[in-house]
C-alpha cells in the first residue's frame, strides 16, 4: 500500500467516524453532540495549521544545523547576485 493509499484511507475513516458522531448514528452525550462534534473539523484544521507552522519554524531555527544546505544556499544566492548584476539589476 503506498504513502497516498495509506493517506487517503485514514482520511475515509477518520471522515466516517465524524459524519456518524454528526448525524447522530452513535449515540453520545447532548452536551458533547452539540458544542464539541460541530467545531471538531475547525478544531483540527487550527491544529494542523498550528502543527505545519511550528515544523515550518523548527526547520528556519535549525537551518544553520545542516552545514552542506547552507552552502550549497550561499552558493545558490551569489550565482543570482552575480546574474543579477551582469543584467545590470543592482542588488545590494
Amino acid at each position: 500500500m503506498t504513502r497516498a493509499q495509506q493517506t487517503i484511507s485514514l482520511a475515509l475513516l477518520v471522515t466516517s467516524v465524524y459524519l456518524a458522531f454528526a448525524f447522530h448514528l452513535v449515540p453520545l452525550n447532548a452536551k458533547i453532540q452539540e458544542d464539541i462534534i460541530p467545531v471538531l473539523p475547525l478544531w483540527t484544521l487550527v491544529s494542523f495549521g498550528s502543527y505545519l507552522l511550528f515544523k515550518l519554524g523548527w526547520g528556519v531555527i535549525t537551518f544553520n544545523d545542516v552545514p552542506q544546505a547552507y552552502k550549497e544556499l550561499m552558493a545558490d544566492i551569489e550565482v543570482a547576485r552575480k546574474d543579477l548584476k551582469a543584467n545590470g539589476i543592482d542588488v545590494d
